[in-house]
């Protein structure tokens, strides 16, 4: 069996609600394929609702069996994280 390639997800600098249908299409097309890398460097604002769309699409790649991975994350994402207290949900899946 081929190894799947990742696919990456670029997230914008403000991940509020206008941005959150274009982001979700883009994580759900990506993990009918395969492993998906959510790129984070440059999240400058989160809203609440985009961060539990990015548990919802960790918990349908776990379904897929595939992974999902939040790579370079923000310090403002974190922050955001953390201040509703869901480290434990994304610590599995943060990657420096």
């Amino acid at each position: 069996m081929a190894k799947q390639t990742n696919q990456t997800v670029d997230l914008p600098a403000v991940i509020d609600l206008d941005a959150l249908d274009g982001i979700r299409d883009r994580l759900m097309d990506a993990l009918e394929t395969g492993p998906v890398i959510v790129s984070a460097p440059g999240v400058e604002r989160v809203s609440t609702n985009a961060l539990f769309m990015l548990l919802s699409a960790a918990e349908t790649a776990r379904r897929n069996h595939f992974d999902l991975a939040i790579e370079a994350p923000s310090a403002a994402l974190c922050s955001a994280i953390e201040r509703l207290g869901l480290m434990a949900q994304f610590s599995g899946m943060m990657r420096q």
